[in-house]
């Protein structure tokens, strides 16, 4: 404190801003934190994202999205990993190739409860860099939201004949073989077609092991939504991803802005929240609750 006694001026209005700002942050995230109380909230998560109408667009603005929240979870300090994703075709401006459905895992507390209200239809309205005229292009893309598996209270029992497991190569961009082993695994849950894959691990069985806990873990959502009748709701798969069903919109062209259609926040920085810049839109989404 003898610090800023012996500060004059400008210089200490600016000490005491500075300091105050760095108060409100500390107390907006203790505050954030008491919403974060759900039974999951603590848990690590897993984003899926998978692309909708809007074709080349769509798997590019995939691409986007998977990098906007890299970034975002990256600064605040979770871990990620991306453990599958399909590409698309090659094409556009410099040779870029979007991504038709991606799954990141993100280790971190809270990662679930911080992340669980992205989920839901995303738009994007730009000028479309796939089309020589650049003309005015709309693109879906669906978030999916997953908390991990942790504990045997958790758990069911999935019986092996109501799964099936695929394995096939894991490829990259263009159709390159990451390896020319089939390592990647897909599993399947008969009963409800649920399907969860890996193709992170350069082993079968450690790809295995990943996919089969991460389909543990939407059945046993799906389980727990069908006490609640809310089961369609829940289902992804069910979910339009189409014009009218976004939760959030982000304009490119021909103004800038991103809204949320549940919180109303909106901003026209578009080019900060790609980048990761999230913060509003994570913590009005977490007060929803």
């Amino acid at each position: 404190m003898q610090e800023i006694f012996d500060l004059e001026g400008n210089e200490l209005d600016d000490e005491i801003e500075v300091k105050l700002d760095s108060i409100e942050k500390e107390i907006d995230q203790e505050e954030t934190k008491t919403y974060l109380s759900g039974k999951y909230d603590k848990r690590n998560a897993l984003i899926q994202i998978f692309s909708g109408a809007g074709g080349q667009d769509a798997q590019d603005w995939v691409a986007m999205l998977l990098r906007m929240y890299q970034r975002y979870l990256e600064a605040k300090g979770f871990k990620t990993a991306i453990i599958e994703q399909s590409f698309g075709e090659s094409g556009g401006p410099d040779g870029r190739i979007g991504i038709k459905e991606a799954s990141m895992e993100v280790k971190g507390r809270y990662a679930f409860g911080i992340l669980k209200n992205e989920k839901g239809v995303h738009r994007l309205v730009r000028q479309s860099p796939f089309s020589s005229k650049q003309v005015r292009h709309t693109s879906f893309a669906l978030v999916d939201i997953i908390p991990e598996i942790e504990d045997k209270s958790d758990k069911m029992e999935l019986k092996s004949d109501e799964i099936k497991v695929d394995v096939y190569k894991a490829s990259g961009p263009g159709g390159q073989h990451v390896n020319k082993r089939e390592t990647a695994v897909r599993v399947t849950h008969l009963p409800t077609g649920l399907t969860a894959s890996c193709q992170s691990g350069r082993l079968q069985g450690e790809n295995k092991e990943k996919a089969i806990k991460i389909l543990m873990a939407k059945v046993n959502r799906l389980q727990e939504e069908k006490k609640r009748e809310k089961i369609d709701k829940m289902k992804g798969e069910n979910i339009s991803v189409e014009w009218g069903n976004q939760i959030r919109s982000y304009v490119l062209h021909p103004y800038k802005m991103v809204k949320d259609n549940r919180s109303k926040v909106e901003t026209s920085q578009v080019e900060d929240v790609l980048e990761g810049d999230l913060d509003s839109f994570i913590n009005a989404g977490i007060k929803l609750n």
